[in-house]
């Protein structure tokens, strides 16, 4: 699959109605999203529940949509076989949750999908320095994960701006996402920032036009972006496609 431009926007299902996940399906192709982010809770590691690894096979089996699964859980690593097997493109786990971060990213890639991490609003940047190199994607949580709905904490985006001037000092390719209250209002600020893959729950699936909700994020994204000198680059680098 080629890598789309920027910015990536990824409609999470966790907003969706789950009780028409193949009409949710048609709504993100429909309007032209590329991926999909797919929260998975254990009632553990956030407050609440979503669903398993069956839901991510049979969504694999109604789209060709990047699919991330992004495990909001304790122990991911004995949970991130089965996401695999049930097809995801890329499994994002919660450096909270994990010992052995380096070795589940390397698992993660052995499999040829995308290896990411994920840290809440109270991890900072430093915790994840080492693992970096060995990353094809970093999610920011921008809320306190658990729930959809939530307004961004502006000073998150602080630590997308700190990963973007790491990878650059590094020559690092891993690709920065953020993840809680992304809007129409908050997008400057993200592309500001420096995130490429906006993942958009609540905004999306109550939009009354979700495909003209895209082409808005997208045109305020790239006009903050040329404002600020620093322009959209081309989506050269990052995870692999779909297998």
């Amino acid at each position: 699959m080629d890598l789309p431009a920027l910015p990536i926007v990824a409609p999470s299902i966790l907003s969706a109605d789950f009780s028409d996940i193949r009409g949710a399906l048609r709504l993100c192709e429909d309007a032209g999203a590329p991926w999909l982010h797919l929260d998975v809770m254990d009632g553990r590691f956030v407050p609440n529940l979503t669903f398993g690894a069956k839901m991510v096979s049979d969504i694999r089996k109604r789209t060709r949509l990047f699919l991330d699964a992004h495990l909001m859980t304790v122990e991911p690593e004995r949970l991130a076989p089965a996401f695999l097997d049930a097809g995801a493109d890329a499994v994002t786990f919660h450096l909270e949750a994990c010992v052995h971060a380096h070795r589940l990213a390397s698992e993660i890639r052995s499999r040829g999908a995308a290896a990411g991490v994920s840290i809440v609003p109270s991890t900072p940047v430093s915790a994840l320095e080492p693992l970096l190199p060995f990353l094809d994607l970093v999610l920011i949580m921008t809320v306190n994960p658990g729930f959809g709905g939530q307004k961004l904490i502006p000073e998150c985006l602080d630590k997308v701006s700190e990963l973007r001037g790491i990878r650059e000092r590094r020559g690092l390719t891993f690709r920065l996402s953020v993840d809680g209250g992304i809007n129409e209002s908050t997008v400057p600020a993200a592309a500001r920032a420096g995130a490429e893959v906006l993942v958009m729950g609540s905004a999306f699936f109550e939009a009354p036009d979700p495909g003209l909700l895209l082409r808005s994020i997208r045109s305020a994204y790239t006009l903050e972006a040329s404002a600020s000198a620093r322009p959209a680059e081309a989506a050269t680098a990052g995870p692999p496609g779909r297998r």
